[in-house]
């Protein structure tokens, strides 16, 4: 379950810092701000949910190992996109010159870089619709491939920059097409 909280009556908007340290002070919690700068709040996932993130970005992670082209990041990572959200995408991956054009700095806080790949896992408190802005929120910053993965209706959506989205209905595997070459994700797991 997610809530999205206006914090205006406090401040303009939720700083890098201010959200580092919110994240420090309350570890069981996950949090992400909107490109209007409203704080959304987010319980954990459910163990089985959990599980089927962790294949998730362990097959991707594997494939990236492999092939060396990038870096894999997992759910708890945040970034800063081009928008002024903060978003943690449940598994993404930047190609590795992009990764490296950042300073330590950046590297150590929200990245202020848009994935190129973004997976969401639709865990059974998550909104659809809300699930679905959000894919769309990142093409728009520029991510140029992203599932949104529904397990529940065994369907897996996939938007590619420039194009209109796909709907897949009880795919066995994902191809990450031109982007990551070689990469198949096998689902027998998710579904």
């Amino acid at each position: 379950m997610a809530y999205t909280i206006d914090v205006r009556a406090f401040t303009d908007a939720i700083s890098d810092r201010d959200l580092e340290q919110l994240c420090r002070e309350n570890p069981d919690m996950r949090f992400e701000v909107d490109a209007e700068g409203k704080l959304i709040v987010m319980s954990p996932t459910g163990s089985l949910t959990g599980e089927k993130n962790a294949d998730l970005t362990y097959q991707v992670q594997s494939w990236n190992r492999q092939y060396k082209l990038g870096k894999v990041f997992d759910s708890s990572t945040g970034f800063k996109l081009s928008n002024g959200a903060t978003r943690s995408p449940d598994v993404s991956w930047i190609a590795i010159e992009r990764w490296n054009s950042l300073s330590d700095k950046q590297q150590r806080g929200f990245a202020p870089l848009d994935p190129d790949f973004v997976i969401e896992l639709l865990s059974p408190t998550d909104d659809l619709a809300k699930t679905q802005q959000k894919m769309e929120e990142y093409l728009n910053c520029g991510v140029k491939l992203g599932w949104l993965i529904n397990p529940d209706r065994r369907e897996v959506e996939i938007y590619c920059l420039g194009e209109d989205k796909k709907v897949i209905s009880n795919p066995s595997n994902l191809s990450g097409e031109k982007l990551l070459p070689g990469l198949t994700v096998d689902l027998s797991d998710i579904f």
